[in-house]
């Protein structure tokens, strides 16, 4: 490959003669960059389609580009469990290609993979072209993949040591009420004050229903329908599960319980700012049928979910507190982000509702 004047333009967060350069050593043979561009969507890990001669389509993920959270967007995890999934899982993921180290090259960490051809669906508009029949078939679909990740053999795949044993929701709540103060922090370096009293109370109430530990499975981290790529024809089935930068060893409720959150359902008051409202259409199980596949599906125990979906609002509030600090730093690459401190407090106040009401629903 020769760094020419025919290469595109860059893009924010990629050097193109640079990537271009390192290409031609990691992949030989795969031809010139013909064209690059910024994936709609994810508010986290920066997505990017790259054309290749021959319009081959490959994708790289790269951290974001401003405030980032110890220990969050680690690219050489999520290549590592994508890797192992695809070589030896029935969890349907985009085939891994090359891993980058150096920084130098494109300003972090990143990897390479293959693009995989499906929709992300997201909005209500997306559901336009949907019959309640295929939407009730992807809710189906969804459910069988979440439950293929929470079921996969980690030692059998290389994941065995992927996570530690033992303490997982004590340790995510110490690691989530460190991201919350490191974003305070950041926010409060751009002259701004996000004041939110009811934070504190929800850590000492989730302190008081932590669960005994649960056998440590596999766990995605972010498991929702728009974090997926999705076909319809000739069924509907999910392509891949995609956006894997949390995943780890641990307890599979928690990642039922941010799934749930996410669910939106028709009539409710409040939508957040992420997650795929088309399940409010017409055809899509409701929360309480989607948890009732997957303990279908696993044989789990899910009389505690109440505990792990009032978990889950206070994890997506800190991953969104440090959105928004991002956003506040003019640090973040696309639409919606001034929206995202909005959802904060919304989050905060479903976790107290849950956890009085004793019921996920």
């Amino acid at each position: 490959m020769t760094v020419d004047a025919e290469l595109p333009a860059g893009v924010p967060g990629i050097d193109v003669p640079r990537l271009a350069d390192w290409l031609a050593r990691a992949l030989p043979g795969t031809g010139r960059i013909t064209a690059i561009d910024l994936i709609a969507g994810g508010r986290s890990n920066l997505t990017y389609g790259i054309t290749l001669d021959g319009g081959r389509r490959i994708v790289l993920r790269r951290p974001p580009l401003g405030h980032v959270l110890p220990t969050a967007h680690d690219m050489g995890r999520e290549y590592r469990v994508l890797s192992a999934l695809g070589a030896g899982s029935d969890v349907p993921v985009p085939t891994t290609l090359a891993f980058c180290e150096d920084e130098d090259v494109i300003g972090a960490r990143f990897y390479l993979m293959d693009y995989v051809e499906g929709r992300v669906l997201r909005t209500v508009e997306d559901a336009a072209d949907l019959t309640p029949g295929q939407a009730g078939g992807l809710s189906e679909a969804l459910a069988t993949a979440l439950a293929a990740v929470h079921t996969v053999d980690v030692e059998a795949v290389g994941l065995g040591d992927f996570g530690r044993p033992g303490g997982y929701m004590t340790r995510q709540l110490k690691r989530w009420g460190k991201q919350w103060d490191a974003s305070q922090e950041a926010i409060r370096a751009t002259g701004n004050v996000h004041d939110l009293p009811e934070y504190d109370r929800l850590v000492s109430r989730l302190a008081e229903r932590l669960p005994a530990d649960a056998p440590a499975r596999l766990v995605h981290g972010d498991f929702r329908l728009d974090n997926a790529l999705a076909r319809l024809e000739p069924r509907p089935e999910i392509a891949a599960v995609v956006d894997w930068e949390m995943s780890t060893l641990g307890d599979p409720l928690s990642d039922l319980g941010l799934t749930l959150v996410y669910w939106a359902e028709a009539g409710d008051a409040e939508l957040l700012p992420v997650g795929a409202t088309i399940t409010t259409a017409p055809g899509f199980h409701t929360r309480r049928e989607f948890a009732e596949r997957y303990a279908a599906l696993t044989g789990f125990d899910l009389s505690e979910m109440d505990f792990y979906v009032a978990f889950a609002c206070f994890k997506l509030a800190v991953i969104l507190e440090g959105i928004h600090a991002r956003y506040l730093q003019n640090a973040t690459v696309g639409e919606g982000f001034d929206r995202i401190g909005d959802a904060v407090p919304v989050l905060l106040d479903r976790a107290h509702r849950t956890l009085d009401e004793r019921s996920p629903w």
